[in-house]
């Protein structure tokens, strides 16, 4: 009996410890696939994030290299350009150049976008050269709201940039390539200036000292036979001079330096070996003041922005010269030819236009007399 039953206690402990084994076994192996699952699983993750990191870094050395290009681009200014930067010029702003034209200055017909472009062109290489080198002096414009100021800093850029290159001594190629795009923009920003209505003392500041600026420079010795810069600078007068503004002022400065130069004439030596610089000078002057009356003054009258008292000003100027260089008959009869063949033009248009006999009588007798 005693026997028997620990038989059963004994086959009692073995199937526990059976169980028990059985239950830690199968415990072990959930254990296992659970921590292989969740290896799996970060395996997995840490993959995907390595991979999403590094397109990312590819992504922004993309983006950093395309950044890096077009931040070359704007400083070469040649991006968006129609032309290459060293090409030469195709239009016809220098046409007749010295003679006389059937067809006004300012009329010519293009395209509009064409324009916009050749000006944004203009303007990026203006400032790259401005941050460069220093520019010349020139007077500061004021500003008065945001539209104001940007185009008083567009024309103060474009007015640095003319007289840096007419002071420069850079090949006529040069010259001619880029002035007149610079002519373009003064004329488009003071129309834009005007129409706003404010500031117009700076503005006027800044046109006289261009013109005179101008003016020394087209008064520069020529060089042998080659057409000069200086001759070049009488023509872009001419251009800015289809904006009445520009043109009247212009006309006054002229012809209060050729009175200068008709009064040192008198007094110098005939034989002086800057006589002939001189009198080249003379007559060029005088000629770009029969260019301005001859192509503009009948438009510039039609033009609501006209200056009536500026007008006078500088009919009483001719007239001085005039007189000036009447004094030189005995010396040189040309210049009084000359200058008559202007006062006659003067006179010609002046009689044709209604609104200018508000004109101060006694300046228009000083005139025709």
């Amino acid at each position: 009996m005693g026997s028997s039953l620990a038989e059963a206690n004994q086959m009692e402990k073995e199937e526990s410890l059976k169980l028990a084994i059985a239950v830690s076994l199968l415990r072990s192996k959930i254990q296992k696939r659970r921590s292989s699952s969740s290896t799996l699983r970060c395996n997995s993750s840490s993959k995907t994030d390595a991979l999403r990191w590094k397109h990312k870094a590819k992504e922004r050395k993309k983006e950093i290299i395309r950044l890096q290009e077009d931040l070359k681009d704007a400083e070469s200014g040649s991006h968006c350009d129609l032309f290459p930067a060293n090409a030469s010029c195709k239009c016809y702003f220098f046409d007749n150049l010295g003679e006389f034209s059937g067809r006004r200055f300012g009329e010519e017909a293009s395209e509009p976008r064409f324009n916009l472009v050749l000006r944004r062109r203009f303007l990026r290489l203006a400032r790259t050269r401005r941050r460069r080198k220093t520019t010349l002096p020139s007077q500061r414009l004021g500003v008065s709201g945001p539209v104001y100021e940007e185009e008083a800093e567009h024309l103060k850029i474009s007015i640095d940039f003319l007289l840096e290159l007419a002071e420069a001594d850079s090949n006529a190629s040069y010259f001619s390539n880029w002035s007149h795009q610079a002519v373009d923009s003064i004329l488009a920003s003071l129309r834009k200036l005007i129409s706003i209505g404010r500031n117009l003392e700076s503005v006027e500041e800044s046109i006289s000292f261009m013109i005179t600026q101008l003016i020394n420079r087209m008064c520069t010795p020529f060089k042998g036979n080659e057409t000069s810069i200086g001759f070049y600078a009488q023509h872009l007068i001419r251009k800015l001079g289809s904006d009445s503004r520009i043109g009247q002022r212009a006309i006054f400065a002229i012809s209060q330096r050729i009175s200068v130069l008709a009064e040192n004439l008198l007094v110098m030596d005939p034989f002086d070996e800057s006589l002939p610089e001189i009198d080249e000078c003379v007559f060029i002057l005088i000629q770009l003041i029969e260019f301005l009356i001859c192509d503009y003054l009948l438009p510039w009258a039609e033009t609501e922005s006209f200056e009536t008292v500026l007008l006078e000003e500088w009919i009483a100027s001719v007239v001085h010269a005039r007189k000036a260089v009447a004094a030189l008959e005995e010396r040189n009869g040309l210049y009084i030819l000359y200058m008559d063949r202007v006062t006659g033009e003067l006179a010609k248009r002046v009689g044709q236009v209604t609104s200018f006999r508000e004109v101060e009588p006694a300046i228009l007798d000083k005139l025709l007399s």
